[in-house]
């Protein structure tokens, strides 16, 4: 048997060793891969890019999207209480100040003018008879003054002849008889009493025209009265008409023909086209917000339109001073939150106009102010008379 090749044999000629053919894959390195060179490179230059632009933008420009169409929305309620007996409006109907909403039945209104009507009639003739009698009392004064004046003439005579008859009848002389100086005596007397019980009828007449005067005078303010009742009572009249306030849309309509509605309660509501803006902006997003800067306004509701709006003015107080239970951070452990500011951006009225019935409120806005404006005061004034 032969023997098997040693590995201390020479190898064949041209033959090339295991160990040398895979040397130079090992000396070097695999080399990378330029694709992902490039998307690391792109991710790079987008972060740069997004960084950047978030940079700039906190800088010129703020932001909120606490925003939302405000308007005027007026509700309407009966004045009195009545039956609906017509409807005159539809839901979403556009009305003018004074145009009828609803009308309410009249009847019960009517019953009470005339009840008052009556009463001010039999009050005027009250008066007149208060009349007949002043001028009753007035007459019997006078003849009561002529009987004092008659009275008083009595009295002089009777004064006079009681003098006469006194002289005649003396010591030294006896013309006439003491009967008679008596009788004189007594006429005197008898006319100065008639004279005092005429002054006193006098009187009492006198007092009679002013109690006379004074019933009259009460009647006329009684009459008075009843003419302010019979004026409320046909203003209750016109009450069962409803009309609209104010220029408006119809809106919450919760009134039909047959209900009974009571005073004050709300029927529609009527919802003014003029509309602005109220966006609810950081404290700390203030500092460089002044009236008259433009807005770009983005509405949800319509994001194919752009508009443009500028501030008008600040809210007074933050909205957490208007909430109905503010919080008090006097007590406990304090934790500072930011605040958030109402301002008001007014639309361009051409807007207001080219979108009427488009905008309404309680839509969501996204508000954008740059904060590079110039902006002034005598900027805002324009818009704010022309929404007003």
């Amino acid at each position: 048997m032969s023997q098997p090749q040693t590995s201390g044999a020479p190898a064949p000629h041209g033959a090339v060793p295991p160990a040398a053919s895979n040397a130079p894959a090992a000396a070097g390195k695999t080399p990378p891969n330029k694709r992902v060179l490039v998307v690391v490179g792109l991710i790079a230059l987008a972060a740069a890019v997004a960084g950047g632009r978030m940079w700039y933008r906190s800088h010129n420009f703020v932001e909120t999207e606490n925003a939302y169409v405000a308007g005027h929305v007026h509700p309407v309620s009966s004045r009195i209480a009545g039956v609906v007996t017509r409807v005159l409006v539809e839901d979403n109907q556009h009305v003018k100040a004074g145009d009828p909403i609803a009308e309410l039945d009249p009847a019960d209104q009517h019953v009470r003018v005339e009840q008052i009507e009556a009463q001010i009639a039999s009050a005027k003739q009250q008066v007149i008879q208060a009349d007949a009698q002043v001028a009753q009392v007035k007459a019997q004064a006078e003849a009561a003054s002529a009987q004092v004046g008659q009275s008083q003439a009595l009295l002089v005579r009777a004064r006079q002849d009681a003098e006469r008859f006194g002289q005649l009848y003396n010591t030294t002389m006896k013309a006439v008889s003491k009967a008679e100086v008596d009788a004189a005596n007594a006429a005197r007397a008898a006319a100065t009493a008639d004279v005092a019980a005429r002054r006193d009828t006098a009187n009492a007449a006198k007092a009679n025209i002013a109690a006379a005067s004074s019933a009259r005078d009460v009647l006329n303010a009684q009459i008075k009265v009843l003419q302010a009742q019979l004026k409320d009572a046909q203003q209750q009249v016109g009450y069962s008409r409803i009309v609209a306030p104010v220029d408006g849309r119809i809106g919450r309509r919760s009134v039909e023909v047959g209900a009974r509605v009571q005073p004050g309660q709300q029927l529609v509501a009527v919802v003014e086209d003029k509309v602005w803006v109220t966006a609810n902006f950081k404290e700390t997003q203030l500092a460089g917000l002044k009236p008259g800067q433009e807005v770009e306004l983005a509405v949800d509701a319509l994001p194919d339109e752009h508009l443009v709006g500028r501030v008008d003015s600040f809210s007074p107080a933050s909205g957490n001073q208007f909430a109905l239970l503010p919080a008090d951070n006097a007590t406990g452990n304090f934790t500072k939150i930011v605040q958030r500011v109402p301002v008001k951006i007014v639309f361009d009225q051409k807007d207001v106009q080219r979108l009427s019935g488009r905008l309404v409120p309680g839509m969501s806005v996204v508000a954008e102010i740059d904060l590079r404006q110039k902006a002034e005061a005598t900027q805002a004034e324009p818009m704010r008379a022309a929404a007003k």
